[in-house]
């Protein structure tokens, strides 16, 4: 059985691929424990400072879970099924959404159900001109289940986030840019150097800047703007002891380029 996801690491990007091409990526229990397994090791390999996310093949992203696997532990009932399938797949979103360290999807074929729900979680997403998306669930009678009835409306307003909701029906890349699910629709040959590109633009600037971003918006989002304003203030306070800050505030002083440490 070949690994159910590659990791490339290179220039301080990990590109982990999901990598059963022959089910177009389906996401399969196995898959997302070793997604979870190399989220806990990047987050302390030093020499990583990004994430892209792709698939193998040449026609998906991820068409979603694996519907085969999923309905064997339906059949074996609500507990089973929310302990196997639901909170799994949650665990992984929720792992993605909160990384320290940028993830970007870079969507290159079907991204839909439980695919979608990937690129919805993590922090920037790239798609192909020959992506495309779909959150289909309700035609197999259930709601999405990683998260995509919460973040796809945070996403794209309630509304928006309904009419693809309640039909199931699939929606292009260009759609899905005008939602704010993903940052970039580009030529398909082009995806991965963009991906890489933008990874590289992040890898510029400190390390634990980076970090405090995203936990300051990721978890703002979900908090009263006071809150969100003093969950921004810690990540600040975190910072001020740090050489990485009296770096950045150096170098603008003596106009040059910083040289960040994270530490």
């Amino acid at each position: 059985m070949s690994n159910p996801v590659l990791c490339e690491i290179a220039d301080g990007i990990a590109t982990l691929t999901l990598n059963r091409p022959e089910k177009l990526n389906a996401i399969n229990y196995a898959m997302i424990d070793a997604l979870l397994g190399w989220l806990d090791r990047l987050e302390t390999d030093e020499s990583v400072g990004a994430v892209i996310l792709t698939g193998a093949g040449g026609r998906a992203f991820s068409a979603g879970a694996d519907i085969t696997e999923f309905s064997q532990s339906v059949r074996r009932g609500t507990a089973v099924a929310v302990r196997d399938f639901v909170r799994r797949g949650q665990a992984m979103t929720m792992r993605m959404e909160a990384f320290p360290k940028p993830i970007i999807a870079a969507v290159n074929g079907l991204a839909f159900g439980g695919g979608c729900e990937v690129a919805e979680a993590v922090h920037l997403a790239v798609a192909s001109d020959r992506a495309l998306f779909a959150k289909p669930e309700i035609k197999l009678g259930m709601p999405p289940t990683f998260g995509g009835t919460q973040r796809l409306s945070r996403l794209a307003g309630r509304k928006r986030a309904l009419e693809w909701l309640l039909t199931g029906d699939s929606f292009s890349p260009a759609k899905a840019l005008e939602m704010g699910l993903v940052n970039q629709v580009v030529p398909h040959e082009a995806l991965m150097p963009v991906a890489r590109d933008l990874a590289g633009r992040i890898l510029r600037h400190s390390p634990l800047t980076v970090a405090g971003v995203i936990t300051s918006v990721c978890r703002g989002l979900n908090m009263t703007i006071g809150e969100g304003l003093q969950m921004e203030s810690e990540q600040f306070a975190r910072l001020v002891p740090t050489t990485d800050l009296r770096e950045g505030l150096d170098a603008w002083i003596e106009r040059r380029t910083p040289a960040f440490a994270g530490s």
